[in-house]
């Protein structure tokens, strides 16, 4: 296993909280400490501002190549260590090593696509229709950014906020979860390796996120905040943006339904499916929640896909041939158990799994419901965990009003093999993304984010570095 680093990164360099605080860091699968790190409060919290704000002027000058290579840099140094960086992300979140090495790649790809964007950055000039002025625009970096990221994909999480501002020319605080603070913690050990400059990444672990974080969206010198998370998180977070108008962009819940009509290719279903569901364990706020499928092959897809989620090894990540590792604590477990409990009372029925195991370590079995009521309560909730609750319908306009009626509207999945209806349903769905007869939407190249109460702004893709940007236009005089 790569080093495992438990200071926090401050200005460039590795220091203990200031009060020499600490918190420790679990093991899923097992319930043991793995370690200890800094658990930062106010005071740090400071510390590492005042080096993002004093590293700000000279890396904004700093030139596009310049950023670029440093990321190009990153990126072949994450790829190098991913035996390393997974067996780490493994030890503190509990995901399979196969997708943590998934994961590893994941987060790499940002760092090679923002590398790319640094030096496209570009502006604009002509004449302004009155004939008066030249219009001349350039983007320059917001400023300093806090990034607060969550514990399901924490390598992942932090390049694809860490990628566009290093290219954008941002400074930052990155804030990740208490949970997982060591992958962040080695990225941070990366990039400093690959030649980025002291102060530009400053990382703050802490399990006083409100201590450390709301004073810094008050202070006026945090331009930007970007946070992955629950909707209720969000908004409390946006709430205290407010007061010094921080720019904002939210990565935040999903209930993504998943569509499968009569006409569906059912062997494309299934596979879905299962990588739409049991993309790590199901905690991830792209996994399927709420499955729609049409009467006439519920009951064919029920059992495929229970066969599927049945077969499935469950286990330690580490142990070779496990495919579902634990969940991340046993309030998430919890979670989970209450949320099977309350559709079972309401006449669901199960077709494999729901049964907590026995013995040590956060672990439950792949579940498929069948039969679950409308009004159970994991139809409005964000499971996060290996559940599949499937629904009946029968006609085309029912299905689109049900998987509408919820207040996210991240991800949604439809499986049809007709040109026509694909295109009408997508165009329908209250979605920001869709998955056309395929599991899996994410990838660098492309815009992430949702509508409604998913979120704001997006992140990858070609706009991914606009969040990091602000134009400036100057009227030049035409003489």
């Amino acid at each position: 296993m790569t080093e495992v680093l438990n200071q926090l990164f401050i200005g460039g360099a590795w220091v203990d909280a200031a009060d020499g605080a600490t918190m420790p860091v679990d093991d899923p699968a097992t319930g043991e400490i793995l370690c200890h790190v800094a658990d930062a409060g106010p005071k740090d919290a400071r510390l590492a501002e005042d080096a993002a704000v004093q590293a700000q002027v000279d890396w904004a000058r700093t030139a596009p190549r310049a950023r670029s290579e440093i990321l190009r840099r990153a990126y072949e140094l994450i790829l190098e260590r991913t035996d390393e960086l997974a067996h780490l992300m493994t030890s503190e979140m509990g995901k399979p090593l196969a997708e943590a090495r998934g994961e590893v790649a994941y987060a790499a790809e940002f760092f090679r696509w923002f590398s790319e964007e640094a030096v496209r950055i570009d502006g604009g000039y002509g004449t302004l229709p009155d004939g008066r002025n030249r219009m001349l625009l350039s983007r320059r970096p917001v400023g300093p950014c806090l990034l607060i990221t969550p514990w399901n994909f924490p390598l992942a999480m932090g390049t694809r906020k860490i990628g566009p501002a290093i290219a954008a020319g941002c400074t930052m605080i990155l804030k990740p979860a208490p949970q997982t603070p060591l992958s962040s913690l080695a990225l941070a050990g990366i990039l400093k390796e690959a030649g980025l400059p002291d102060g530009v990444l400053n990382v703050v672990t802490t399990s006083r996120a409100g201590e450390v974080c709301e004073p810094l969206l008050h202070g006026g010198r945090i331009r930007k905040l970007s946070f992955t998370g629950s909707t209720g998180v969000g908004r409390l977070l946006l709430a205290q943006s407010a007061e010094a108008v921080v720019r904002t962009s939210m990565e935040l819940g999903g209930n993504a339904p998943f569509i499968v009509f009569e006409d569906a290719d059912l062997d494309k279903a299934v596979d879905g499916a299962m990588v739409a569901k049991m993309r790590n364990m199901g905690e991830a706020c792209t996994a399927a929640n709420r499955f729609f499928v049409h009467s006439s092959v519920a009951e064919e897809f029920g059992r495929r896909l229970a066969e599927r989620m049945g077969a499935l090894v469950v286990g330690p990540g580490t142990r070779d041939g496990v495919d579902v590792g634990p969940l991340i604590d046993r309030v998430g477990r919890a979670k989970v158990e209450e949320l099977v409990a309350d559709a079972v009372e309401r006449g669901a029925r199960v077709l494999v799994g729901g049964r907590t195991p026995e013995g040590p370590g956060c672990f439950y079995p792949p579940t498929v419901l069948t039969d679950v009521a409308s009004d159970s309560r994991l139809m409005d909730t964000e499971i996060f965990g290996p559940v599949a609750a499937i629904l009946t319908f029968d006609d085309e306009d029912e299905v689109i009003r049900r998987a509408n009626d919820t207040p996210w509207g991240l991800v949604g999945y439809l499986f049809t093999e007709g040109l026509d209806r694909a295109l009408r349903i997508s165009e329908r769905l209250e979605v920001g993304m869709v998955g056309l007869n395929t599991g899996l939407v994410s990838n660098p190249a492309a815009p992430f984010g949702g509508v409604k109460q998913s979120g704001l702004g997006r992140e990858g893709g070609r706009v991914g570095i606009d969040e990091f940007l602000e134009y400036q236009y100057v009227a030049v005089p035409v003489r």
